[in-house]
């Protein structure tokens, strides 16, 4: 049985838009980043979130991180609803959930060296009982963060590191404090493509490593393919159609998702590429559409996709798609294929440098 590190239930988050003095008798406006989002992440499993920018996918691992507080909903961790816990009491909760950010240029602080850098979780959990033992687990994160010598390292400051150094370091000081969960924001998305496949590789050794369970946010469905044990679609705030990764990459049956899959480019000169047709720009999510949020871009919407919000249908096992006619689409008109990504001899030898 699959053992839930991670409950999420009707997840919101609503940003209140400033009006100004003459509006102070207006209905407050609010964009819907996050509206009603539910899914579980198990021990050991890699949970990858996609879709275009905007979708909330962001906004969902802040959320979970408790970096934003959750306008409605629950997250249970352990057994306790960490949306509801007061800031003050968030210390104990941090040290098990961290966060990969996605510029680690930006995510560390340009003052600190490495071991300042990686040892601070350290000192704000109270971790070490002296220099000696937090000496010693820096190292230790560097080394499982991939790094080769890392004492080398210790001195050294961000702009003194190359792109995949800095990712590590930044993985690593997620990893010192021995997390059970991680939320990795486009981790690899600010890398040069001949160190990326090694730092996903990275990530995958950890996962096994350690039975860690992230939440992998990224824009990129080829990538979310080659992470991912199960997968979840983002649009406009919901959750449109999730399922395994090759479940749903194999049977996608939500138009946006096929959509999505259609833009992936196939590394084959032979390939018939086959567009999946979507009209229009996605809508504001300060005045979302009624009914389907995705109906004023699908060509295939009717009458009732304008008028009730679906329900997800479950297609398959543990396969769900929110659409009036998932079961209609299922097995139907299939998608392009995404490729496998191949890490390559390049990348395999790859030690951070």
């Amino acid at each position: 049985m699959a053992e839930p590190v991670l409950e999420i239930k009707n997840l919101k988050k609503y940003y209140e838009i400033k009006q100004g003095i003459l509006a102070f008798r207006a209905e407050p406006i609010y964009v819907k980043a996050v509206d009603d989002l539910t899914f579980n992440i198990n021990k050991g499993e890699i949970y990858g979130l996609v879709g275009e920018s905007g979708c909330g996918k962001t906004t969902t691992g802040r959320c979970i991180a408790r970096l934003e507080d959750p306008t409605d909903g629950s997250i249970e961790f352990q057994d306790v609803d960490i949306a509801k816990i007061p800031k003050k009491e968030l210390r104990g909760f941090r040290k098990n959930v961290q966060m990969i950010f996605q510029d680690p240029y930006e995510s560390l602080n340009p003052r600190f060296t490495v071991f300042q850098a990686v040892a601070d979780p350290l000192t704000v959990h109270a971790r070490g009982q002296n220099i000696e033992e937090r000496l010693d687990a820096v190292v230790k994160a560097l080394n499982d963060a991939g790094l080769k010598n890392p004492y080398d390292l210790l001195e050294r400051f961000p702009h003194e590191l190359s792109g995949g150094q800095r990712q590590r370091v930044a993985i690593a000081r997620a990893l010192v404090v021995d997390p059970k969960f991680i939320v990795a924001d486009e981790p690899v998305s600010m890398l040069d493509i001949s160190i990326r496949a090694g730092v996903m590789n990275l990530m995958l050794d950890i996962k096994e490593k350690f039975q860690m369970a992230y939440l992998f946010v990224t824009h990129d469905v080829a990538i979310a393919r080659y992470m991912s044990d199960n997968l979840g679609v983002m649009y406009l705030g919901n959750l449109v159609e999730s399922a395994g990764t090759d479940q749903l990459i194999n049977n996608a049956t939500h138009p946006y998702t096929r959509a999505l899959l259609s833009a992936v480019p196939i590394p084959d000169p032979d390939y018939e590429w086959v567009d999946v047709p979507i009209k229009g720009d996605i809508p504001s999510p300060i005045n979302l559409p009624k009914g389907c949020r995705f109906h004023p871009r699908c060509v295939w919407a009717r009458d009732i996709c304008k008028m009730k919000v679906p329900e997800p249908i479950e297609v398959a096992e543990g396969h769900f798609v929110k659409c009036f006619f998932a079961e209609e689409f299922y097995g139907n008109e299939a998608p392009p294929p995404v490729p496998e990504i191949d890490p390559g001899q390049d990348v395999a030898n790859d030690d951070g440098q």
